[in-house]
């Protein structure tokens, strides 16, 4: 396994909470970054970047790195904000350069080599809670009681209702991009 963070702290932390895993790989390292193509000599079969595209400022050499270091049919999870219209003050100071859609997202992953066999909203709960707080309270920070609240007691419940229901829309995007194989000659 390999885990990269672009923050030195959170890297040595997560040394100090595993030592001596000969099976973990842990760098500091920017997905930006030219050196993060050395990645593909550890053979990585998938990706999981969780609530970080968002913060790339150029999100489509983001996903040509994670392609190139990925071999055909490898993997790419992400979950990424939704819905451009509920970008707001929040955003801005969380340090998010955008929010996606379906059809965002879908270009993005063909240009970068990907097909898009998992593409779905979650939490349309939240979709409603950070619109209200972006264009209503035009709040510039998350609550901290939201959040407790929203994690404690809504989670549970949308996570049952759209395991069985999937939302037509929601705060944000669950992804899985496939690495296709080269074609052949």
């Amino acid at each position: 396994m390999i885990a990269t963070d672009i923050e030195a702290p959170c890297t040595e932390r997560l040394a100090a909470r595993f030592p001596n895993r000969p099976n973990l790989v842990i760098q500091t390292l920017d997905v930006m970054d030219p050196a993060f193509l050395s990645l593909a000599r550890h053979q990585p079969d998938s990706v999981v970047c969780l609530n970080v595209l968002e913060h790339v400022e150029d999100d489509a050499l983001a996903l040509a790195h994670m392609h190139s270091i990925l071999p055909a049919g490898g993997k790419v999870v992400l979950i990424v904000p939704a819905f451009e219209a509920l970008h707001g003050p929040i955003d801005r100071l969380l340090g998010h350069y955008r929010r996606y859609t379906k059809r965002s997202m879908r270009r993005l992953a063909a240009a970068a080599g990907f097909r898009v066999p998992t593409l779905g909203y979650m939490n349309t709960v939240g979709f409603f809670g950070w619109w209200v707080n972006a264009r209503i309270l035009r709040r510039t920070e998350q609550s901290e009681t939201q959040i407790r609240v929203f994690d404690r007691y809504i989670v549970p419940l949308m996570r049952r209702v759209e395991t069985a229901l999937p939302p037509p829309f929601g705060q944000s995007l669950f992804v899985v991009l496939e690495k296709e194989a080269p074609a052949a000659r």
